[in-house]
């Protein structure tokens, strides 16, 4: 992956958050975190887990087992497989340090880290020397300001993971998102297909030996792998369309985000490289960009300090790796 430099500027340069006249201190948070599982917690990672789990309890207590016979052994390697190997890509993506070797060869996080003075730095990094890690970083190391620490090859902060998305722990992350997806996918047509069948041949659902001792068509039995629940239908229907609800909207937003990091693969970039030129050609105006061409080369110092205050004002909202 190719750094970008436009005009001298060096995308491992980050700014601090809070600037007053160009000399108000920095104070970031007083520890370092290490992984997802360092507080405080994100709310985001929770609802996570909780879809996790709800998917897990609704697909194979409830949904798998009305599927035919032949069927469910099937579905139950294939969906456990998928659900398993999204766990623990998750918990692997979580539960990893991402932050630079230097870093984690000299840290303590114990100890809160020193005070970023404008005053005496222009920026957090510079010269790949971090002012705040105080150890050299990396290239491709960006200091991120919620974990409060330089990540290798930092590409964005993960606040489903609570963690730093990096070169240690990326492909973890990325199996976690394209696992998801998959696994969401089959809940939606395992639920399609119990609804049609629902309407078309009810009997279809109903091939369990238990069903031989239900004398009434409107009740269901639920997690009968473990212990059989008899229910109303409209329970199961009202069970059936929020699970198939929350799977279209895990689904759509899941999709997104695998397309998304599909895309910057074949593109060779990473988030943070993304966002950045994004923001650059946002501030760039169409009528400043009919005069460069024109500048002579003379002029083309000032046009260079001009773009670099143009992009470091745009990335001050985005500065210190936040998503």
């Amino acid at each position: 992956m190719k750094e970008m430099n436009i005009c001298g500027i060096n995308k491992n340069w980050v700014l601090p958050e809070a600037q007053e006249n160009n000399v108000k201190k920095f104070l970031p948070r007083p520890l370092s975190r290490v992984n997802g599982w360092s507080p405080p917690l994100h709310s985001f990672q929770a609802i996570s887990w909780i879809t996790y789990l709800a998917m897990s309890i609704v697909t194979f207590g409830i949904f798998i087992p009305f599927l035919p016979y032949s069927w469910k052994y099937a579905a139950n390697i294939v969906m456990g497989g998928v659900f398993i190997f999204h766990l623990i890509v998750h918990l692997i993506a979580i539960t990893i340090d991402p932050a630079d070797t230097n870093v984690r060869l000299k840290k303590d996080y114990t100890q809160p880290v020193p005070a970023f003075d404008r005053s005496k730095h222009t920026h957090v990094i510079q010269n790949q020397y971090c002012h705040l890690c105080e150890v050299t970083a990396s290239k491709k190391a960006k200091h991120c300001s919620a974990c409060n620490k330089c990540v290798s090859g930092f590409d964005h902060h993960c606040k489903w993971l609570n963690n730093c998305v990096g070169r240690r722990n990326y492909w973890f992350f990325f199996w976690s998102v394209a696992s998801a997806a998959v696994g969401i996918l089959g809940v939606m047509i395992i639920l399609c297909y119990i609804c049609i069948q629902y309407f078309v041949n009810p009997d279809e659902l109903r091939t369990d030996p238990l069903y031989k001792e239900i004398i009434s068509e409107n009740t269901w039995l639920l997690f009968l792998s473990l212990w059989p629940v008899p229910v109303k239908t409209p329970i199961v229907l009202s069970i059936a369309v929020m699970a198939l609800l929350l799977a279209i909207a895990s689904f759509v937003m899941l999709g997104h985000l695998l397309i998304f990091h599909l895309y910057l693969i074949t593109k060779n970039m990473s988030t943070f490289d993304y966002l950045m030129k994004t923001r650059f050609k946002k501030n760039l105006h169409p009528a400043e960009e009919k005069e460069l061409p024109l500048q002579k080369k003379g002029d083309l110092p000032q046009v260079c300090l001009s773009l670099r205050a143009m992009l470091m004002e745009g990335l001050r909202p985005m500065c210190g790796g936040k998503e």
